[in-house]
């Protein structure tokens, strides 16, 4: 007779919670209410208002993604509908079928099933990355959205508002969230290391926060994965497990170029190349050094971004080559030197 406690078997009591990596950190910690959602404070506090007051109007929220677009009409939703959520809610998202048929067939369907509902609410439906909806399902939808505002309400997420056609943003309120900030993602990431009882230092935090570019799902999932992989945050494990060229390599380029020293520049360069990095690992990553780097002078910061700019553009066009990136050197460097040395 077997344990029920048995490895590879859940607990009697089939709590999944008990086994601390059943869920990604990401759904484990999740808000639930909208006091919990990190960042994008005014906008929050509209949605409070629209939770108060029972009454939600469409909706569009546009942003990056992992600012907690999807989360907060999830938190709304819950505030709104309360235990009648599971019924009241229809969520469709990218990867479902979301052509004109499903407008027509599933959305009409949900709209006009009757739900018992607290009083003065409507069923709410969720269109995750709706500017990928076929120009087709949008025009359909428009007209579904006022046959049946009187019970259901739409809720949009998308990462570029202007991708959804003008008739059905002038139904909605559009909101709009920004990239989160270093201070409100490293807040988060305390209190996940805090609750996980993760080992960290203060350069693994700063890793991640670098890596995350405002991006919480990312940074939240670079910190399982340091965690998993290494059992410690450091800065280097993060880089590891990123994959992306270090910081403090660039940051040596750059004082490379600012003494225009070529050579010392491009045997960086090299390192970094052998080492299997893409062209755009490489500039997207200085681009981003430069940009926060204080030693250097705020024109040639401008200047710097510009030439680092149109090397981005024809990398992206196809151009990834080691000699591209030289090019780029060649021309950071050239930007300090002394006219003297271009005599001949």
């Amino acid at each position: 007779m077997t344990s029920s406690t048995a490895k590879g078997k859940a607990p009697a009591n089939g709590n999944a919670s008990d086994t601390p990596y059943e869920l990604p950190w990401v759904e484990k910690y999740r808000p639930k209410l909208l006091d919990d959602i990190v960042g994008n404070g005014e906008t929050i506090e509209r949605l409070k208002v629209i939770a108060r007051d029972g009454n939600m109007p469409h909706i569009i929220i546009s942003g990056m993604p992992g600012i907690g677009k999807t989360t907060s009409i999830h938190c709304l939703a819950h505030q709104l509908l309360g235990d009648a959520y599971k019924e009241g809610v229809l969520e469709l998202n990218a990867s479902d079928e979301r052509g004109i048929d499903v407008v027509r067939n599933k959305i009409k369907a949900f709209a006009q099933k009757k739900v018992t509902l607290p009083s003065g609410r409507h069923k709410i439906v969720i269109l995750d990355e709706a500017d990928s909806m076929t120009p087709g399902a949008q025009q359909a939808l428009r007209r579904t959205m006022e046959i049946y505002a009187n019970t259901t309400r739409f809720a949009l997420a998308c990462n570029m508002s202007n991708k959804i056609i003008e008739p059905i943003q002038s139904r909605c309120a559009i909101l709009r969230y920004a990239k989160l900030r270093d201070t409100e993602i490293l807040k988060r990431l305390l209190e996940i290391c805090e609750m996980e009882q993760i080992k960290y230092n203060d350069d693994g935090l700063t890793a991640l926060i670098f890596t995350s570019e405002g991006d919480m799902r990312q940074a939240i999932n670079n910190l399982q994965s340091t965690h998993s992989g290494f059992g410690f945050v450091s800065g280097d494990n993060v880089f590891k497990v990123c994959d992306q060229p270090h910081p403090i390599v660039i940051q040596s380029i750059i004082r490379a170029c600012l003494k225009s020293n070529i050579d010392g520049a491009m045997e960086k360069l090299n390192e970094l190349w052998d080492q299997g990095y893409s062209a755009v690992d490489i500039v997207v990553t200085v681009f981003r050094v430069v940009k926060t780097f204080d030693e250097i002078p705020e024109y040639t910061k401008l200047e710097y971004i510009k030439e680092i700019g149109f090397t981005h553009m024809r990398i992206l066009e196809g151009v990834g080559t080691l000699i591209q990136l030289g090019g780029l050197m060649a021309r950071l460097c050239k930007m300090n030197m002394k006219p003297e040395l271009f005599k001949i």
